[in-house]
């Protein structure tokens, strides 16, 4: 991947990541400077443990351009919500989806470039992808999705093996972004349009069956008990 376009995923991921992160802040009730650390810390939170864990200088104090598109993005939100109609839900799952799709896409190829394997590459694009949702759910007393059934890190983990699987069979770069796109915002938008879940601990209630030869020793209880009951109140009769 050239810079230019690494760049430019960058500043998509962070621009939508700060929508996302200023829109809870605004259905938490956070007003004031809380509203552009909310954003702030959503839009650049991954990608900093991230560059912290391949031993690299951050990317948004290296580039500061990062760090003007989030205060710009924070800003188009608040004026949005001031004077437009109240945001449904609907467009934080939407800025939250695209945001965790791109970011997931950007760790995978930063890793890629320093030379890591494809499985440290997947760890990296599920690191910059989740954690700066999940300090903005934390900061906002929210349990973080993360946390959920919800597929949100499933959702990010499939995109990455897509990523992997169209990168193994040597399929253009441009295909891998696109196809780790596709899945990880279908997935995720999909899992709460569809109310898709993982469970991993449901417990699946087995109901005892009768085998065929126990079957008529069963019916000659019970006519057996019917007969009993029939003979008692016979005698009570009487």
């Amino acid at each position: 991947m050239t810079s230019d376009y690494f760049l430019f995923l960058n500043i998509v991921g962070v621009a939508f990541f700060a929508i996302s992160g200023a829109l809870l802040g605004h259905n938490k009730n956070i007003n004031g400077f809380g509203i552009v650390v909310v954003g702030a810390m959503t839009a650049v939170g991954g990608g900093t443990i991230r560059d912290l864990l391949l031993g690299k200088p951050i990317f948004w104090v290296v580039v500061s351009d990062y760090l003007f598109v989030v205060y710009l993005a924070i800003l188009a939100t608040i004026l949005f919500i001031r004077y437009m109609p109240s945001p449904a839900s609907f467009y934080f799952i939407v800025m939250d989806a695209i945001g965790l799709a791109v970011f997931n896409i950007v760790g995978i190829e930063k890793a890629l470039i320093e030379g890591t394997g494809m499985l440290v590459a997947i760890t990296m694009g599920l690191t910059t992808g989740i954690f700066g949702g999940l300090m903005r759910d934390v900061v906002c007393r929210e349990v973080p999705l993360v946390m959920r059934g919800d597929l949100y890190a499933s959702a990010c983990l499939a995109g990455g093996l897509t990523y992997a699987l169209l990168f193994a069979v040597d399929i253009d770069y441009a295909w891998c972004i696109v196809g780790s796109l596709f899945v990880t915002v279908f997935l995720r938008v999909g899992s709460v349009y569809w109310n898709w879940h993982i469970d991993l601990f449901h417990k699946r209630t087995h109901k005892k069956r009768m085998f065929l030869k126990d079957k008529p020793f069963a019916r000659a209880g019970n006519e057996f008990t019917r007969a009993k009951k029939v003979i008692g109140s016979d005698h009570e009769g009487e």
